[in-house]
Formats: C-alpha cells, sequence, structure tokens
C-alpha cells in the first residue's frame, strides 16, 4: 500500500517514544530522591536543635483516615502541624500521620510507614496551603507542638 508506514518504522517510534517516557521517569524519580535527601538533611538538624532546646520526643498518635479518634503507634517523635497530620521522629523519618482507622488499628495501635519528605510541605494539595519545609521546622523550634 502507498502512503502506509512498515511497521517496522511504527515499532521504532513506539520505541523510541517509550525511551524517552522511561528518561523522563528516571529524572523525576531522580528529582525526587535528591528533594528528600535535602528535605531529611534539614529535618535532621532540626531534630538536634529540639534535643539541644529540650523539646524531647513525645508518643504520636495517627488519626483514623475517615475520622474519629486518634490511634496510638509505636512512634516517638514531634508533631510539625498544629493539627497533627505530620511528624518526624528521632531518625529524620517524615511521616503522614493518617491511618486506617478500623477496629484492628484501635485495638493493636498503628504503624505508619515513612513517607518522603518534601521541601515544600501541602504541594499540590486541595487545601492550597504550602509551606517551606526549613520554614515550618524552625516555627516547631520556636513553638513545638506539645501533647
Amino acid at each position: 500500500m502507498e502512503g502506509s508506514t512498515p511497521s517496522s518504522q511504527r515499532s521504532g517510534t513506539g520505541s523510541s517514544r517509550d525511551e524517552v517516557i522511561a528518561a523522563q521517569q528516571a529524572a523525576l524519580q531522580a528529582s525526587r530522591r535528591r528533594e528528600h535527601e535535602q528535605a531529611t538533611a534539614l529535618i535532621r538538624e532540626a531534630v538536634a536543635r529540639w534535643r539541644e532546646a529540650g523539646i524531647e520526643p513525645r508518643p504520636l498518635r495517627a488519626l483514623p483516615i475517615g475520622g474519629g479518634r486518634p490511634v496510638r503507634t509505636s512512634l516517638t517523635g514531634w508533631y510539625l502541624k498544629p493539627d497533627r497530620t505530620l511528624a518526624v521522629d528521632a531518625a529524620a523519618n517524615f511521616y503522614l500521620m493518617r491511618v486506617d482507622g478500623g477496629l484492628g488499628a484501635r485495638l493493636r495501635g498503628a504503624t505508619p510507614e515513612p513517607a518522603e519528605a518534601p521541601l515544600v510541605v501541602g504541594r499540590g494539595a486541595r487545601d492550597g496551603e504550602t509551606i517551606d519545609l526549613a520554614e515550618l521546622l524552625e516555627r516547631r523550634t520556636q513553638d513545638p507542638v506539645i501533647g
């Protein structure tokens, strides 16, 4: 057929597109990894400042996704926001303090998994509230979330 593209050329184009997509994904992952490493360094510095200031880690509770009473966890650390939705532990792990609030979690407690720490907290969130991590950590040095 005239004007048609041989299948070998079409697959080459698809392969090239796949390579571009793979390269973009690899670049995005590398960027996220660098951001997480920078954010973790800021958190480590903040943890050291908090300890020097006598701001001791406390047992952390997680909030059920569907609402309800906070659930105990095995974590100790510091809340980053007064609403207790973000926290860090002494090893500079960053946590989103939301968990399944089912009966098992209420009885046995929950163990939130560490998340990648961002340099800008709240970026992409629906409420539109964003803050630089460095500023948030400094706020907690001046005004820790207690209790």
